[in-house]
Parts: structure tokens; sequence; C-alpha cells
């Protein structure tokens, strides 16, 4: 009667078999049944033992990888432990990535600075042309050496198609508004106030995704821009009190962020025709950005300032000049490195971490003397950014399920795109 009661209880769920089915074969059927039954039993309860193990092994190893996942996020941590990969590996790897990033970054920036601020040469436009150029020189080249070295190298191979080069035509123009804008801003403010200068790119994300894609924003991402809006107002104030304030390198850096807002969202719109790759894009569109900067530099007058400057047969200027091309090109390659290695919310964060570390850096080496006020301005404009991002991040978890490349991809081009290639 015990076996039969069991074999109700259990039966229903194994191969389809019926309770009335184990019923005939425990009181009169042939015995292979009942050893069948018996069988199948025996399976439930090997079944709920091993369920059981299993959910306590995975409880630990959900309490062990708590850290992992708060250097990693949870795919990177899935990826080393399937690998085999040690905890202290994969952090000290981290590491280098995070600050291989800072330094091409910060880097970047100094050197753009450097070669802006040249009193005997004020041609902004051809040094951006100059580093375009460049950019398409080393996609040429990586991919050369995807070729020749497979298992080394991975670049898409890339050849030039008219009919690809007219759909990224509309994002480049909006591209060369970016970097023009965004080199004239660091040419006329520096570095030091830079960061504020070019803060209200996340509030134009909010107000063009309203006005061009209808897209509406929860109230805590409407408080984190007011933050950000009120860190940029105080800023501009402090500056002014210091005397060192350029109106004109304000009103390019405003351009610059909404510039970066239309650059995200038109490569979302072009990102098909290049097979969604960003080094396709990367490569249609500097060779696009050269062809429209040549009537401008000519009409500009910066060829003509290039033939009077003294050091223009100099190769130490021209090094520098190809230096900064290449830096403009690396933080495209880091910049995804990092995200790959960590996380989208993770690569957010550190870049606004290098942001505060790149504005203490500018005011030591000018050895500047800032007021708590100016200070305080960074830190809302910082502090707001990675608010934005944070309550970004918790809505997008809460959204329909999407595929974790895509989101880190859009991540990457509303965020630090813009600053990637300038």
């Amino acid at each position: 009667m015990h076996c039969l009661l069991f074999g109700k209880l259990c039966t229903p769920g194994i191969g389809g078999s019926s309770t009335s089915e184990v019923r005939w074969s425990l009181v009169g059927g042939k015995i292979s049944d009942t050893h069948r039954a018996e069988s199948q039993v025996d399976r439930v309860v090997c079944f709920l033992r091993d369920s059981s193990n299993k959910r306590a092994l995975r409880t630990q190893l959900k309490r062990s990888g708590i850290l992992r996942m708060a250097l990693a996020g949870s795919e990177t941590v899935d990826r080393g432990e399937g690998n085999g990969e040690t905890f202290l590996l994969r952090a000290v790897r981290i590491a280098a990535v995070v600050a291989l990033y800072w330094f091409v970054s910060i880097t970047m920036v100094f050197l753009n600075n450097h070669l802006l601020d040249k009193r005997d040469l004020d041609a902004p436009l051809l040094v951006t042309f100059y580093q375009c150029l460049v950019t398409v020189g080393l996609c040429w080249a990586m991919q050369l050496l995807a070729t020749l070295c497979p298992g080394f190298i991975d670049f898409p191979s890339v050849r030039f198609d008219p009919k690809t080069s007219r759909e990224v035509l509309p994002l480049s123009v909006v591209f060369i508004c970016m970097i023009t804008f965004n080199n004239l801003c660091l040419k006329l403010v520096g570095v030091a106030f830079y960061t504020v200068g070019r803060s209200l790119s996340t509030v134009f994300n909010v107000l063009l995704s309203y006005v061009i894609l209808k897209q509406t924003t929860s109230l805590r991402a409407v408080l984190c821009c007011a933050i950000i809006l009120g860190g940029f107002w105080l800023g501009v104030d402090q500056e002014g009190l210091t005397g060192n304030l350029s109106w004109t390198g304000v009103f390019f850096g405003v351009l610059a962020s909404a510039c970066v807002s239309l650059n995200a969202i038109y490569t979302k719109k072009v990102m098909p025709a290049v097979d969604g790759n960003i080094w396709k894009l990367s490569f249609y569109n500097n060779i696009n950005a050269c062809v429209l900067f040549l009537p401008l530099i000519i009409l500009s007058g910066d060829l003509g300032r290039l033939a009077a400057f003294p050091g223009v047969t100099d190769l130490g200027f021209w090094g520098m000049m190809t230096l900064g091309g290449v830096f403009g090109f690396a933080i495209g390659y880091v910049t995804g490195l990092q995200i790959k290695f960590t996380s989208p919310l993770t690569h957010n964060v550190s870049g606004t971490a290098k942001a505060c570390a790149q504005t203490v850096i500018a005011v030591v080496f000018n050895s500047s003397s800032k007021s708590l006020l100016w200070w305080t301005s960074n830190m809302m404009v910082l502090g707001g950014s990675s608010a934005y991002t944070w309550v970004k991040s918790l809505e997008m978890k809460k959204a329909p399920h999407r595929d974790p490349e895509d989101s880190a991809k859009e991540k990457l081009l509303a965020g630090e795109k813009g600053d990637a290639e300038v």
C-alpha cells in the first residue's frame, strides 16, 4: 500500500506514465513492469538529492563570487571561472586594462592641448584633419597585420565602398563638427576646465532623445541632469572669477556636447550600413572627414599658416602630430577593451574617475590655485554624471531582456564614443 501511494505521487512527472499503470504494475502486473516502476522511483529520489546538492553548490558559488562581480561583472566572471582562471590573475588583468585606458585617454588630452596651444601655429582644423588621416592609415595597417597574423591580431577586412560611404556621410558631418568644436574648446579653456566645459553631453542626450527619438526620461535621471547643469554654471562662474574664462571656449564646449549626443544618435542609425562593426564605421567616418576637412582647411587659412610655420620641416613636430593621431586611434581600442574585461557601468565609472584625475593633474601641472567652489563644481558635474549612469543602468536591468553586446555597444556610443575620437 505504501509502494502504491508512493508510486501515485512520483509517476506523473516521469516519462508520461500514468498513475493507473503504476497501480496495475504493483498489484498484479508483470515483474518487468514492477522493476520499471521501482527504477523510476529511484530516479526521482536521485534527482531530488542532486537538485538539493546543486542548489547548495550554487549558493556557495554566489557568495564567493560577490567580490569578483564587483570587479568584473557577471559575464566576465562566468567566462573566467569556465576557463579555470584564478581570481588574482583576473584582478591584475582588469587593473592593467583600466590603467592602460587612463594612460591613453589622459595622455591624448594633454598631447592635443600641447599641439593646439602652439603660439606660432594657430591651425586647429589642420591638426584635426591630420589625426583623421593617421586613423585611416592605421586602419589599413591593422587590416594588413590581421591578414598576415590572423591568430594574433583581430581586425575586420575593410574595402572602400562608395555606397557605404554615402550612407555614413550624415554621421561624418556631425563627426567633424564634434571633433572640431571639441578641439577648439580644449584650445581655449585648457585641460583643467575642460571637464566642466564639456560636461553637458548627458543633458543633451536627454533633450535630443526626447526631441528626435521621442524617448522620455525618468525623474531620477532628470534630477541627475539638474545636478550636472548646476555644476556647469557654478564652474563657469568660478572660472570667471579667476579671470581665465573664455566665453568662446565655453560656447564651443556646449556645441561639442550637443554634437556628441547627435553623434551617438546618428551612429545607431548608420550601424547597419557597416554590419554593426565599430572599426568599419571608424574607417568610413575618418575617410569622409578627411575629404570634408580639405575645403575647410583652405577657407580657414590653416594651410597658409602651415606653409609659413618655421617648424614645418621639423621631424619632431610631425612626430608629435602623428603620435596624437595614434593615441586618437588607440582610445577607441582601449575603450572597447575596458568594456570587454569589466562592464559598461564600470567603464563609465572609470571614465568619470579618470576625468577627476585629469583635472587634478592639470591644476598641479600648471601650479594653479582653485577655490573650494571651483572644486565643488567639478564634483557636482562628475557626481551627477556618475549618478545618471547608475540610474540608467538600473532602468536597463528592469527593461525587457536585450543582447549584452548591444547594451554594451549602446552605452559606449552614448557616453565615451564622443570622447574616444577626439
